[in-house]
């Protein structure tokens, strides 16, 4: 049986891969990925439970973009759930801006959403981790920034007895099915598959 609660309030929070082109003037809009396909699955699998999703990403937000807006996006939004995808771009600006996030401040900026999400809330946490593929080629340089990020996600979950989404391992052993590019066209967007794929796995951290 599913771990989510009947009349639960879900909020999928993180950067573009949540926003996933979603419409900031409608409260309830899920946008077109992976959230949506999660909570579309959901509902008809457990129309009972009325459980009611929010998704509040913002597309190029890094961790100190969450902690700035955590109040009125998370907390004030009392949700029983809270999901939490960030970290792509905490390692893609020091590619593309050289303005990088050092991984103490990284893991430091997380923790203080899990913490202030736990002394607010009574909402359980799912943390997802961020994943790159080698497409275009660049992206191989990426991981000796990305990889620590990762493992610092890993221990909050750890720390924090969070549920998890293994991301990165899930989106390297389906590029040996397919090439990665099926599943993120520039190694970081998901495809409709590679949504699919995130769905799936989140559904699964939730025992959905």
């Amino acid at each position: 049986m599913t771990k989510i609660e009947d009349g639960a309030v879900v909020l999928f929070q993180g950067d573009s891969i949540t926003d996933c082109g979603r419409n900031r003037e409608i409260g309830t809009d899920l946008g077109r990925g992976y959230a949506l396909i999660a909570s579309a699955l959901f509902a008809s699998k457990y129309p009972e439970k009325q459980v009611q999703f929010i998704n509040r990403g913002i597309s190029g937000n890094r961790v100190k973009d969450l902690q700035q807006r955590w109040q009125e996006d998370c907390l004030d939004l009392n949700p029983t759930w809270v999901s939490i995808y960030i970290g792509i771009n905490d390692t893609w600006r020091r590619y593309d801006r050289n303005d990088p996030t050092s991984v103490e401040a990284f893991a430091e900026g997380y923790r203080d959403l899990i913490v202030r999400t736990k002394e607010t809330l009574d909402a359980k946490l799912i943390l997802v981790e961020p994943f790159v593929l080698p497409v275009p080629e660049d992206r191989k340089r990426w991981r000796e920034d990305l990889d620590p990020k990762i493992n610092a996600v890993r221990e909050l979950a750890r720390e924090f007895e969070t549920l998890y989404v293994p991301l990165d391992g899930m989106f390297a052993a389906a590029s040996t099915k397919a090439p990665s590019a099926y599943w993120a066209p520039d190694g970081v967007h998901p495809s409709p598959a590679g949504h699919a794929l995130i769905a799936n796995a989140w559904l699964e951290a939730a025992q959905a």
